[in-house]
C-alpha cells in the first residue's frame, strides 16, 4: 500500500529576506521509493546495526527526511508519534558525529522526561555498533549535582528537556559552542507547555552556523514562527494517509422556545459527550445565561464575552486550551482569533448573523484530519437564516430528531483535566521547566499525566490529569522552586 507525503520547501535567500517574500512550492501524492537503509550513504557501523535491529525498510517520515538530513540541510518534519522520526534525526546525528571531538556536538529537546529518557534510550540502542558514544540526559525532576558531574566528564550529545538545559547554560554548566546539530522534538508539545521563552534562550547560546532538525504531530502558527526565527532554508516532510481527511458532520435541530433550546443543547452534550466543544451564542448576557445553566446541571463549561476581566478571561482560555473545562460558551467577537486545536464540537446556539460567520465556526471543528461535528439549533423564526444558510453552503438542510430525553437522566461527563494553579510567576523567574520538574520528581507524577502549563506575571497554571491531582497538590504544595515554597489551590473541578 504506497503512502503519500507532501513536500515544502521553503526559499528564504539571505538572512534579511522578509517574510512576505518567502515562497513554498509544494509537491502532493509522491509514492515513496528506495525505502531501504542501505539506499543512504549511512556510516558501515550504523548501517550494520540497524540490520541488527531488524531495521531494514524506512518508515514514510525516515525515506522522505533522512536524506536531507544526511544532506546538512535543516529539516521540518510533520508526523504522529510512532511515525519513526526518533530513528530519523538519530541516525542523522550520529553520522555527524565526531567521536574524538569529546564535546557536546548535537542538542536534543523533548517536552517530558519521559520522553527525554525514551529518545537517548533510542539513540544509545541505534550507536551501539559505534564505541565510546556518550549520551547523556538533563532533565528536571532530578538532582542538579550529578548533573554538573556527568557534565564535567563530557558528553557527546545531550537530550533533555529546555527548563533544565536553559539552567545548565545560564550556570555555565553546559557550553554549547561546539555544537552542529539541534533537534527540537515533539516540538508543538514543547510550545504548548509554554516553553517558547527557554527555547529561544537555548538557541540564542549557539552557533548560528548548524543544522536545525524540528519534529512535530502538528504545525501551528507558533511552529511556522519559531522555524523561520531557528532554521535556514528549512526543507519540509509532510507524512499523510492517502485516507487522512478532514471531515464535519454537520446535524441541524429545530426547537420550540428558549425552555426546549437549553434541553436540546444538554441533550446534545450529553449524547456525543465532546472533550471539547465551542457553544455558539449571538450576545454577551446569553453566553453567560447558557454557561451557568449548564454549570447548574453538572457540566464543566466556561463562558467568554467582552464584559471579562482580563484576568479572568485569561483564566478561562487556560482551563479550555488544557481540557480541564469541557465546554466554552463563547460570542463570536470573544472567540474571533482563538487559536484552539482538536476541537471536537461546535455547537450554534442559534444562527449565525451571517452565512460566513457560521461557516467560519463551524470550521473550527475537524481539523488536522480528525472528525467534528458542528450542530445548529434553529426556531420557527429563524427559517430565513435557514434559507440563507442553504444558499450560501450549496446545501439542503434536514432537521434531525433530537436525541431522547432520557439522557437527561445521566450525570454530566467530566473533562480528563483538572488547573492548578501556583501564586508564582515571571516576576518570581518561575518556568514551566521548574513547575514540570517538581510535579515529576521523585515518586512524583507521570509526566504523561502533566498537560498545559501557562505562565503569567504573578502565577501560573498547570494542568493535570484527574487521577493525579492530589498527588500534584502534594508535591507541588510541599516541594520548593527557586528554593521556595508557593501556594498551590484547584480552580476547577
Amino acid at each position: 500500500m504506497p503512502f503519500f507525503v507532501a513536500l515544502y520547501t521553503t526559499s528564504r535567500g539571505e538572512e534579511s529576506t522578509p517574510a512576505t517574500h518567502r515562497s513554498y512550492t509544494i509537491q502532493r501524492n509522491f509514492t515513496l521509493s528506495a525505502t531501504a537503509f542501505s539506499s543512504l550513504s549511512l556510516h558501515p557501523g550504523l548501517l550494520q546495526n540497524l540490520s541488527t535491529l531488524g531495521y531494514h525498510s524506512m518508515t514514510p517520515i525516515q525515506a522522505q527526511s533522512l536524506p536531507s538530513i544526511l544532506a546538512g540541510k535543516d529539516v521540518i518534519a510533520q508526523g504522529k508519534t510512532g511515525s519513526g522520526k526518533t530513528a530519523a534525526f538519530g541516525l542523522g546525528l550520529l553520522n555527524k558525529l565526531d567521536i574524538k571531538r569529546f564535546c557536546v556536538q548535537a542538542l536534543v529537546l523533548c517536552p517530558t522526561r519521559e520522553l527525554a529518557d525514551q529518545v537517548a534510550k533510542e539513540i544509545r540502542r541505534l550507536a551501539r555498533a559505534i564505541h565510546n558514544i556518550k549520551v547523556l540526559t538533563l532533565c528536571g525532576g532530578m538532582p542538579f549535582g550529578p548533573q554538573i558531574g556527568s557534565l564535567e566528564h563530557g558528553a557527546h550529545i545531550v537530550v533533555g528537556t529546555p527548563g533544565r538545559v536553559e539552567e545548565h547554560l545560564r550556570k555555565g554548566t553546559l557550553v554549547l559552542d561546539q555544537l552542529h546539530t539541534l533537534v527540537l522534538d515533539e516540538a508543538d508539545r514543547m510550545l504548548e507547555m509554554g516553553f517558547q521563552a527557554a527555547l529561544d534562550a537555548i538557541v540564542e547560546k549557539m552557533p548560528a552556523q548548524r543544522q536545525t532538525l524540528l519534529f512535530s504531530a502538528t504545525y501551528p502558527n507558533q511552529i511556522q514562527s519559531i522555524a523561520e526565527r531557528v532554521m535556514l532554508n528549512p526543507v519540509m516532510v509532510k507524512v499523510e494517509s492517502s485516507h487522512d481527511n478532514a471531515s464535519i458532520q454537520q446535524y441541524y435541530y429545530k426547537v420550540e422556545g428558549d425552555t426546549h433550546r437549553l434541553e436540546v443543547l444538554r441533550l446534545l452534550l450529553l449524547q456525543y459527550k465532546p472533550e471539547s466543544t465551542v457553544v455558539f451564542c449571538n450576545t454577551k448576557r446569553e453566553t453567560q445565561e447558557v454557561a451557568d445553566m449548564l454549570v447548574s446541571h453538572g457540566f464543566s463549561a466556561v463562558a467568554l464575552h467582552g464584559d471579562l476581566e482580563q484576568r479572568d478571561r485569561d483564566q478561562t482560555l487556560v482551563c479550555f486550551a488544557n481540557k480541564s473545562a469541557s465546554i466554552l460558551v463563547a460570542t463570536d467577537v470573544a472567540a474571533r482569533g482563538l487559536d484552539i486545536d482538536a476541537l471536537d464540537a461546535v455547537i450554534n446556539f442559534h444562527i449565525a448573523r451571517d452565512p460566513e460567520v457560521h461557516v467560519h465556526r463551524i470550521g473550527r471543528t475537524g481539523r488536522a484530519g480528525a472528525s467534528g461535528v458542528a450542530c445548529t439549533l434553529f426556531s420557527e423564526s429563524e427559517m430565513y437564516k435557514i434559507g440563507r444558510l442553504e444558499e450560501y453552503q450549496e446545501i439542503i438542510v434536514s432537521a434531525e430528531p433530537a436525541p431522547a430525553t432520557s439522557l437527561l437522566k445521566n450525570l454530566a461527563y467530566k473533562p480528563p483535566m483538572e488547573t492548578l494553579q501556583i501564586d508564582g510567576g515571571k516576576k518570581q523567574k518561575v518556568r514551566p521547566g521548574d513547575i514540570l520538574g517538581a510535579l515529576t520528581g521523585d515518586n512524583g507524577v507521570d509526566g504523561k499525566l502533566v498537560g498545559k502549563i501557562h505562565i503569567f506575571d504573578n502565577c501560573a497554571y498547570v494542568a493535570v490529569a484527574r487521577s493525579a491531582v492530589k498527588l500534584a497538590m502534594d508535591k507541588l504544595g510541599k516541594g520548593k522552586m527557586k528554593g521556595r515554597s508557593f501556594r498551590v489551590r484547584k480552580i476547577r473541578s
